[in-house]
């Protein structure tokens, strides 16, 4: 049994304000689409499009090269949702789930709901029993009052046998609500199943923050921190957090001792469960000796990547009388940042001495401390 998605992108969504369309707007660190394909990307379904409008060109140079396919948007939904289905022809598809990109909260369950349905009929989408009283009103007063009774709001993702729907659009005169209406015109009977109040669509400003604390309980946060120090030795400059800085010494140890970049590399395994430097880079290994902690800090950030992580920040302070950090923060921003692959704003360098106390304090060494915050939807 072949599944397969389509996922309309191709509106412009005025009524939800913003520069941009929705569905390319900013939600909880992530774009709309980009939480609404990773449910269905999550779901296992063996194709999934994307429509989206002849005109987004960043979007068509984003996903040209990956596993979604794409089509191009019509004049108007109806035409989108053809062409997505017609891309799909030759790729033998049996169920076919056809969802508005503005809904980023459709869960795993509510998918299975409708793809298990279309085992035992032709058409299938979710919806909710309206339970409130329903009003008709003109310049801000109720004029009457509406039977509620066996009324449902519609949700999507809508459901269908991919050869009932292709045919059923082809035939269509246009103008339809959605494709439940297009099945039905075309004589198909279409099974309600259980919606879910959470599957809310982003239509108007005020949706984007309820959206966001829908999805905040979806998300995997990890908190990790990391502590390390070295000591002084000989030298005339010391790295810290990537920079070289002059100083009448430097710090010793195994590879360039970069004592604040250590810590954040640690705080990122520390959030993986993934351990410490030591044990993906063992000290007895020769081959580290000297090595640039960058080497160290990339691994960490793409084995974050790799498990489905995004950093979204990290925080690091460094412990010292001497060198002065400040003048020199900044910069360890921007190169942090860069081997991060984060905002500058995302990272946080700073720095405080020990009031003359402890080793730090008798300027024998340099401390550091961090921690990172990594985030999975």
């Amino acid at each position: 049994m072949t599944t397969a998605a389509i996922i309309v992108a191709a509106g412009r969504g005025s009524r939800a304000g913003g520069a941009i369309p929705k569905q390319w707007q900013p939600l909880n660190g992530r774009r709309v689409i980009d939480w609404t394909l990773a449910a269905f990307q999550k779901a296992g379904l063996d194709h999934i499009v994307l429509v989206l409008n002849p005109d987004d060109h960043a979007a068509w140079e984003e996903f040209e090269n990956t596993d979604v396919i794409l089509a191009k948007g019509g004049a108007e939904r109806a035409a989108s949702v053809l062409n997505g289905l017609s891309v799909l022809s030759g790729c033998d598809i049996d169920k076919v789930l056809i969802h508005d990109a503005a809904r980023p909260c459709v869960s795993m369950e509510l998918i299975a709901r409708v793809l298990t349905a279309l085992d035992n009929t032709t058409a299938a989408a979710p919806a909710l029993p309206v339970t409130d009283a329903l009003w008709t009103g003109a310049a801000d007063q109720v004029t009457g009052t509406r039977d509620r009774s066996g009324l449902y709001g519609a949700q999507t993702p809508q459901g269908f046998s991919y050869e009932v729907i292709v045919a059923a659009h082809l035939d269509h005169p246009g103008g339809a609500a959605d494709d439940v209406q297009v099945a039905r015109d075309a004589g198909h009977a279409v099974a309600i199943v259980a919606g879910d109040p959470d599957n809310i669509k982003i239509t108007r400003p005020e949706d984007f923050s309820r959206a966001a604390r829908l999805l905040r309980n979806e998300m995997d946060i990890r908190l990790g921190n990391g502590y390390d120090v070295h000591r002084f030795g000989e030298g005339d400059h010391v790295v810290l957090c990537g920079v070289k800085i002059p100083h009448d010494k430097t710090l010793q140890g195994h590879s360039d001792a970069d004592v604040g970049m250590h810590a954040v590399t640690d705080a990122i395994y520390g959030a993986l469960a993934e351990g410490d430097i030591g044990r993906h880079f063992p000290p007895s290994d020769p081959q580290w000796k000297g090595a640039a902690s960058e080497i160290f800090l990339r691994h960490a950030a793409e084995l974050a990547r790799a498990r489905g992580f995004t950093i979204s920040n990290v925080d690091c302070t460094l412990v010292c009388e001497y060198p002065k950090v400040g003048p020199h923060a900044a910069n360890m921003q921007a190169v942090m940042a860069e081997i991060l692959g984060i905002e500058a704003d995302r990272v946080s360098i700073k720095a405080t001495t020990s009031e003359r106390l402890g080793f730090t304090g008798r300027s024998e060494g340099i401390a550091s401390i961090a921690t990172a915050a990594l985030v999975k939807p």
